[in-house]
């Protein structure tokens, strides 16, 4: 009884020490979330930034485009490279493949370098994939809604350069309040 009792007690006091270490950093969520904000405002600086979608959705485009704001909190900007054609709208549950390469916010704020990391520039890695504002799925998860909020205002076949905050990210991003810079291409077949 006394071991089986000591055991219990040596467990707790271990998962104690663990739940305790995983906060032992000295930040909260909130500093982090502020950390993540200096570090998309960072980039932004160098960037023009609009504030809202144009009413005709006729978005400027190009690399010297701004980055719009496409959500009301603040958690996506989208710089349009080539809108793509105006009407190949995506449909809902759509599979979609994209490629893309993405850049750790945080890590250019802490050293002012973009590394990027994906499968756009190696067509030996497959292109990834979605089904368009289907959020039951495993993908919505890995990736994140944002990526798929660009075809909402543009064609299938456009390009563009997206500043995805933590909470719209994927699920490790949002545990780890981490913003990335994503460069998207979208198609309706593997590429």
């Amino acid at each position: 009884m006394k071991l089986s009792r000591l055991c219990l007690i040596a467990a707790a006091g271990v998962a104690s020490a663990m739940a305790f270490s995983s906060c032992d950093d000295g930040k909260s969520y909130a500093d982090l979330l502020t950390e993540e904000t200096h570090a998309v405002n960072y980039f932004l600086a160098n960037h023009r930034v609009v504030n809202e979608i144009p009413a005709d959705t006729v978005f400027e485009y190009g690399e010297n485009a701004p980055y719009y704001r496409i959500d009301e909190d603040s958690n996506l900007y989208m710089q349009v490279i080539n809108p793509g054609t105006p009407d190949n709208k995506v449909s809902y549950d759509e599979l979609i493949y994209f490629r893309y390469t993405r850049y750790n916010l945080k890590y250019y704020f802490e050293t002012g370098d973009l590394v990027g990391s994906g499968n756009s520039n190696n067509l030996n890695i497959q292109a990834t994939s979605f089904r368009y504002g289907n959020t039951s799925l495993s993908s919505a998860s890995e990736f994140g809604m944002g990526i798929q909020m660009p075809l909402k205002y543009l064609g299938v076949d456009c390009e563009v350069n997206l500043v995805v905050k933590s909470q719209m990210g994927p699920t490790s991003d949002m545990a780890n309040v981490v913003p990335f810079l994503f460069n998207l291409r979208y198609f309706r077949q593997p590429y």
